[in-house]
């Protein structure tokens, strides 16, 4: 099995996709409450960025950002206290801060540091409020998706780390984008990272049939082990 930071180095936008396609059986495969997170998934990746579009100025609601802080808290680290001060926002604190985190992109940086100012939101979940709506600019800092960057671990949750990890995304991003056909986002990069990473744990039997194009002249070597 290759390493987790395999895919990262790959070249190649037809593994992408493959990975790509193997999403949803990888989030289906994680944890014990797979229904819960395959509705909340299909809800952030769907349905949240679809909702985002139709508003005249994007913004997400106190209601909304309560229900994406309990995806990434069962999508990763379980911290409940997290949910409880997301809740705590007023209705009105959340609509105007994300109205203007989306309004002061394409800067990042000021983006988050605006969504910073909400209870319980730090850099992590301020990108994934940002990936719902502008997956073109941002990522979502998954754990498993900065691990996957050379020379990004250990993880610090802090807003220079999550710059240094986007800028990497977005590198890949364009590279993919100009060696295919299709548009690849930092968010979809991402991703395929993730998945990548949390396949090789739960599920590796789907990722067996994926051949790396920076390990390829190994696998020759592979007949006698």
């Amino acid at each position: 099995m290759a390493s987790t930071s395999s895919l990262f180095q790959s070249s190649d936008p037809q593994t992408w996709k493959q990975v790509s396609d193997m999403y949803w059986e990888v989030v289906a495969a994680k944890g014990t409450k797979q229904k819960q997170l395959l509705e909340l998934d299909k809800w952030y990746q769907e349905e949240l960025p679809a909702l985002i579009a139709t508003r005249p100025q994007k913004s997400i609601t106190q209601e909304e950002l309560v229900k994406l802080m309990e995806w990434k808290l069962m999508r990763g680290k379980f911290r409940p206290r997290l949910k409880q001060l997301a809740a705590s926002n007023s209705a009105s604190m959340v609509e105007s801060t994300t109205k203007k985190a989306f309004q002061l992109l394409p800067s990042v940086s000021a983006a988050i540091d605006e969504l910073c100012q909400l209870k319980g939101i730090g850099p992590a979940t301020a990108s994934a409020v940002l990936s719902a709506g502008a997956p073109e600019l941002a990522a979502f800092m998954a754990d498993e998706a900065v691990e996957s960057v050379p020379g990004m671990s250990p993880i610090q949750y802090n807003l220079k780390h999550y710059l240094r990890f986007l800028e990497e995304l977005q590198k890949k991003s364009k590279a993919l984008t100009i060696a295919s056909e299709e548009e690849w986002t930092p968010h979809r990069v991402e991703l395929c990272l993730w998945t990548w990473k949390v396949g090789q744990k739960l599920c590796p039997q789907l990722l067996e049939s994926i051949e790396l194009d920076n390990e390829r002249p190994v696998k020759k070597l592979k007949t006698r082990h």
